[in-house]
Order: structure tokens, then C-alpha cells, then sequence
């Protein structure tokens, strides 16, 4: 399926991402906290789809719930006590509480990197940076894609491996890890020469020289100029919101929070529309796109 907002300009992309992430950071109001996760597993899944949904309900559920169960193990503070342990350490709702929220904002991060490493390419992130921190955006885009490229080399190292019969899965312990050394070698061989020829290749372009013009298919218009209203606005009224503590929560020594109001629905409500901007953009495409086809 056909993301729109990844064809916006990068700059969109870039402050879009930059406000979700940070506010799912921020904000630990349970109400924020339910909005970043569930609009982030939506749009990951919109995204990436099936494998979305597994990395999803697969590791990241699991883990929430762990998290929530190791926490209380370690911290004992909460004036609710439900219980005591064996240690003779109490058992707190509040160290429950913090930990399921905790869990939820690192969950949601999560998702929302694995939408920003999907939509914000290295050619999108070089063509912002490449000209105020060359270096740096050059490694950064590197990291980037460093992940989905060793997965796949690992794949062809593994298999050439096997086909001259050293199998990793099959033999002694000893010799799979001595296998398993051996692929290791050659994947941080491969690593460190794929790095110099990347930097020779970029230094032979006369990439970060001062007066180096470049090409760039992105261009700015209307909708580029609208969704940065809509950014701007929705995020400014968050932080107003949070200066003003619409999304106050705290959760020692009791939990505690700002009743609900007017202004404070309104401010949940522009957080969700936040969140939600590449959904409704995508669904609106979609449609138009259908309309269209229908009329032909």
C-alpha cells in the first residue's frame, strides 16, 4: 500500500516525526500515552503491514506486559500498597501503574522510529542535514540502513556458509560456534569495507565541499505549505498544553492527575489529530483515488 505523506517534502517528514517522538517521550498522561501507542501500531502497520503486525503483537505486547511485571520488583514506592513480596519489599499499584506506562511510552517510541525509518530515507535526511553537518547526516543515513543490509548479507554469508558445509544449525556446540565465529568475522570484515568505500565514494563526489551544488527531487508546494500550518499549530497548542499542564499525570507518591475539562479534551484531541496526520492523509488519497476510478 501506497504511503502518501512519505511523498511529502522532507522537511514535513523530519518536523513530523521529530514532534510525535518527543511528545510520546513527554507526555505520560495514560490518555496521551493510549493515543502515541495505538495511532503508532496503526500507521506501522499501514506501513509495513503483516510484518508490522507481528513485530507488533509478537515482541512489543510481551514486552509491555513484562515490563510492567519486572517493574514492581524493583520499585517499591507508591503509597498503595496491595502487597507484600517475599523479601518483605510492599507491592505498590503505583510501581504497577508506572510500569505499564513506562513500557507503553518505550513501545511507542519504538513504533514510531520504525514508521520515521520507513517514510525518512537517507537521501531525504542527507538532502536536509547534508549541508549544515555533512559528517554527521552521512553517518547517520549509514546507521540508518545499516540494519536492513547486514540482515540481508547475513543471509547470503550464512548461506554460501552452508553450502560449503558449515552449517551453524547442525554439528557440535563447538563447531557451530566456531561457524558462527567465522560468519562473524566475515560480516565485520564486510562491515568495515562497505563503510571506507562509502566515504571514499562520497569523498570522490566532493560530497561536503563548500559551493557543491546538488541535485533533489523534492520540491515544496501548497500541501507541503498546509500540513506545516497544521504542524505548527497542533504542536505549539501541545506545548501550551503542557506549560499550562492540561496533561499533568503523576504517578508518585499517589496517582494524581488534571480533571478533565474542556481545554484539557481539547488538547488530548489535537494531540490525536497530531499523531493521526499520515492516516488521514493516507485515507484521504485513498479516497480520491477510488472516487476517481469509479468515475472512469
Amino acid at each position: 500500500m501506497r504511503d502518501s505523506f512519505s511523498s511529502y517534502h522532507p522537511l514535513i517528514n523530519f518536523f513530523y516525526f521529530t514532534f510525535v517522538i518527543l511528545f510520546s517521550m513527554i507526555f505520560m498522561h495514560p490518555v496521551s500515552l493510549v493515543i502515541s501507542l495505538s495511532l503508532a501500531f496503526a500507521y506501522s502497520i499501514y506501513l509495513n503491514g503483516k510484518k508490522a503486525i507481528k513485530f507488533n503483537f509478537v515482541y512489543m505486547l510481551p514486552f509491555l506486559i513484562l515490563t510492567a511485571l519486572i517493574n514492581p520488583a524493583f520499585n517499591h514506592e507508591g503509597v498503595t500498597i496491595l502487597t507484600y513480596l517475599h523479601n518483605g519489599n510492599p507491592l505498590t499499584l503505583e510501581s504497577i501503574t508506572y510500569g505499564l506506562a513506562a513500557a507503553t511510552m518505550f513501545i511507542s517510541v519504538i513504533c514510531w522510529f520504525s514508521c520515521y525509518n520507513a517514510v525518512m530515507t537517507s537521501d531525504k535526511f542527507i538532502y536536509l542535514f547534508g549541508r549544515i553537518i555533512p559528517a554527521l547526516s552521512l553517518i547517520f543515513s549509514m546507521v540508518l540502513r545499516f540494519v536492513p543490509r547486514f540482515k540481508a548479507q547475513l543471509t547470503i554469508v550464512s548461506n554460501a556458509q552452508k553450502c560449503i558445509g558449515r552449517d551453524v544449525s547442525t554439528g557440535s556446540l563447538i563447531r557451530r560456534i566456531k561457524q558462527g565465529i567465522r560468519i562473524l568475522s566475515i560480516m565485520v570484515t564486510w562491515m568495515l569495507e562497505n563503510a571506507i568505500e562509502t566515504a571514499d565514494s562520497m569523498k570522490s563526489r566532493g560530497y561536503g565541499l563548500q559551493g557543491r551544488t546538488a541535485f533533489s527531487i523534492f520540491t515544496w508546494d501548497s500541501r507541503d505549505k498546509t500540513a506545516l500550518i497544521a504542524l505548527v499549530v497542533s504542536g505549539g497548542y501541545l506545548l501550551i498544553g503542557a506549560v499550562t499542564k492540561a496533561m499533568y499525570f503523576r504517578y508518585f507518591p499517589s496517582m494524581r492527575g488534571v480533571g478533565l475539562s474542556i481545554y484539557s479534551i481539547s488538547v488530548f484531541t489535537t494531540y490525536a489529530f497530531l499523531c493521526a496526520i499520515p492516516l488521514i492523509i493516507n485515507i484521504s488519497e485513498d479516497i480520491k483515488w477510488k472516487s476517481l476510478q469509479s468515475d472512469n
